[in-house]
């Protein structure tokens, strides 16, 4: 049997355990049986984005439900293409769900593509899948941390290079929101490191969580939320926004007026906040698109530079967060049920990462 945790796509706090019969397999197609996946902020976004950009369409379900997409491992149980062996592991965008059928193209010794029909239109880069037999035993070491960090610190490294790439919009400081999320605190540690004409790095946070981000190390300086009247507004100021709240953004808008050279939104960490709607703006809230920005940096670069470049980091900054962030492990579908509506609800520390498991 598939076990399969769906979410509610209009409440998605609510969730309910699907058990269906495992299909029997066409050719070309192979059965994956999940192992462990993440369980983070970004599958919230997901969800919340669900309709909006897709992110509901690579795994259907039923409405009015859904199957939040997650980042894990899996293993070949069972296959009717030649080119993917029973036991290979395999890492990559997955459902909450004991295991999913894919049917494998573009195949090659470190990656494949899921050539199901219902995902051709989708971003390419959700539905590669890479091959680990190969990986060095410095990437085997890190499982966990890649299916908790590396898609979300190449999230940050992707908006690092947006930020690069347009000289950071003329702004002498970048406003990261949501500073101890992980696609934050990724975000400015990137932008610490940047040499000659590196802008001012700012995180914008809860009281509760100055101590963590200012634990980081990467911040020019910690604002808490109540404090944003106090920022300078003469500040040519990029906002990078992970939280989603309405009147964060509003007041960050309100504070800078032409001054804020770029406002965009990537994630929604405070999902349940009202959503930012101005009548009036000289520079627009808009949403960030990962995928556009690897595209375009395939086309400058080659494909798949990007992506190398993006991973090499992830691990740099995954083996910074050692001893920082403790991982927690959950397993079936009642912890992993609680796990996911703690996401919902924003009641997981950010020094607290959750690795899941359905059977």
């Amino acid at each position: 049997m598939i076990t399969q945790l769906q979410v509610r796509r209009k409440a998605f706090a609510e969730t309910r355990t699907v058990s269906i019969e495992i299909p029997v397999l066409a050719d070309g197609e192979v059965l994956l049986a999940i192992d462990k996946f993440a369980m983070t902020a970004n599958n919230v976004s997901y969800a919340l984005s669900g309709d909006m950009i897709g992110y509901w369409k690579f795994f259907p379900a039923e409405e009015p439900w859904g199957l939040a997409p997650v980042w894990g491992f899996a293993d070949v149980v069972e296959c009717r293409c030649d080119d993917l062996p029973v036991g290979e592991r395999v890492w990559g965008f997955l459902p909450m769900a004991s295991h999913l059928v894919v049917s494998p193209t573009r195949v090659t010794g470190r990656s494949f593509t899921d050539g199901a029909p219902h995902r051709a239109d989708l971003p390419g880069i959700y539905n590669t899948y890479q091959r680990t037999r190969g990986d060095p035993a410095a990437l085997t070491a890190l499982e966990d941390e890649r299916c908790l960090l590396f898609p979300l610190f190449s999230t940050s490294y992707v908006l690092y290079d947006y930020l690069v790439d347009n000289a950071f919009f003329g702004a002498e400081q970048v406003l990261v929101g949501s500073a101890s999320s992980k696609t934050g605190l990724g975000l400015a540690n990137l932008l610490s490191r940047h040499g000659e004409g590196r802008p001012q790095v700012v995180g914008l946070t809860s009281p509760g969580n100055v101590a963590f981000v200012n634990r980081l190390g990467t911040c020019d300086e910690v604002v808490v939320y109540g404090d944003i009247p106090e920022l300078d507004p003469a500040i040519p100021t990029a906002f990078v926004d992970m939280s989603g709240n309405g009147e964060v953004v509003s007041r960050i808008h309100d504070r800078f007026g032409s001054q804020l050279k770029l406002s965009c939104a990537v994630g929604a960490t405070h999902w349940g906040t009202g959503r930012f709607r101005p009548d009036t703006s000289s520079t627009p809230h808009s949403f960030f698109f990962a995928p556009a920005q690897f595209a375009k940096r395939d086309t400058d670069w080659g494909p798949g530079e990007i992506l190398r470049r993006a991973q090499t980091e992830s691990a740099r900054m995954a083996a910074d967060l050692k001893g920082l962030v403790e991982i927690r492990h959950e397993r079936g579908a009642e912890a992993v049920a609680s796990a996911w509506r703690s996401l919902v609800d924003n009641a997981i520390a950010p020094d607290i990462a959750i690795m899941a498991a359905l059977d």
